[in-house]
């Protein structure tokens, strides 16, 4: 697939087969968030990549609340990303710019995780919702720590979905706003 296929295939999906997922494509996902750009190249990230079942049962009920996320426990695999500290350069120009650019960066890195995955045949979804001092708990990341996202990525049979999206007029403009 060309980049352009991959973005317009990429989908957050929320089924996943029981299927384990081959660990050179979780690297291969891994390597995409390495190579993501960050502010003052500071990377200020590290993935806990969970693939033991009983783990992700634990983290699959962290992530169940008020009846969201139930199908995180069909996920044969969860990404934490884990915040860690900017370097000096990205640290001053957050503060001097108040742009928290470590999640920015994150971001950036989660999606080049998930579009890898599409390339690969695996679904995946962003998820924000959970008990974060669980996860903290279950995978033993130190409380100083945040832990904004997790990712499940496996095999899913979802079709492709038509994507409802703004009207492309709204949504940018030339030499002013």
């Amino acid at each position: 697939m060309n980049i352009k296929e991959i973005i317009e295939k990429r989908q957050s999906n929320r089924e996943y087969k029981p299927d384990t997922v081959e660990k050179e494509k979780i690297m291969q996902c891994i390597e995409a968030a390495h190579l993501a750009p960050s502010a003052c190249n500071a990377q200020a990230w590290k993935f806990v990549v969970v693939d033991e079942p009983a783990l992700i049962k634990k983290m699959a009920e962290a992530a169940n609340s008020m009846g969201m996320n139930k199908f995180v426990a069909q996920a044969p695999v969860i990404i934490a990303v884990v915040l860690e500290s900017a370097n000096v350069a990205s640290a001053i120009g957050s503060r001097i710019k108040r742009k928290d650019y470590t999640q920015i960066d994150l971001g950036i890195a989660v999606e080049n995780i998930c579009l890898q995955a599409t390339d690969l045949g695996l679904g995946s979804c962003i998820v924000g919702w959970f008990n974060e001092r669980e996860i903290r708990k279950i995978l033993q990341i130190p409380s100083v720590k945040r832990v904004p996202l997790l990712v499940t990525l496996g095999y899913t049979e979802n079709e492709q979905r038509v994507k409802s999206r703004k009207k492309i007029e709204s949504i940018y403009s030339f030499n002013k706003y």
